[in-house]
């Protein structure tokens, strides 16, 4: 059931899919977990945004790239920072990528979620599997935790 997650299709399809959910969450439209990333080119030095699904609970703030390592990720671990767009909000935000042993139950969350319906065929272990299953998918499926942050109002 498992993807080949180290090249996600940018189809056309997603490209349109993407631009019809930020144009949703620039104006605060949508589930409460999802922001407007945008980081700065890791080669270009262009700004580049995508919808992201955040996850929060009491262990922090996170950033998980279910599609594995595609350009934002390249370009955040580079720079280690971005913003967070939700409506009229912006948020500067420091991350730095956590090892595979805090990743994983993050990474089990994440998947225990109705989004799981899009990205669960790029994981190789199921929402119930035990969390060491996903130690293993930390590799595949990098995470960053939010370590600062500032907010401001447009």
């Amino acid at each position: 059931m498992a993807n080949d997650t180290s090249r996600f299709p940018t189809t056309k399809f997603w490209r349109t899919t993407n631009a019809i959910i930020a144009g949703f969450v620039k104006y605060g439209i949508g589930t409460p977990d999802l922001r407007l990333l945008t980081t700065r080119g890791s080669r270009s030095g262009f700004l580049h945004t995508t919808p992201i699904s955040l996850l929060e609970n009491d262990r922090g703030r996170f950033l998980v790239a279910p599609y594995g390592p595609v350009g934002w990720v390249h370009n955040i671990r580079q720079d280690g920072f971005a913003t967070l767009r939700h409506g009229g909000w912006i948020e500067l935000i420091s991350v730095v990528e956590v090892g595979p042993g805090r990743a994983a139950p993050v990474l089990r969350e994440y998947l225990d979620h109705p989004r799981s319906a899009v990205v669960g065929p790029y994981f190789s272990a199921s929402p119930d599997a035990p969390v060491d299953r996903f130690e293993d998918e930390a590799a595949a499926h990098p995470v960053f935790e939010i370590v600062r942050s500032t907010t401001v109002r447009l």
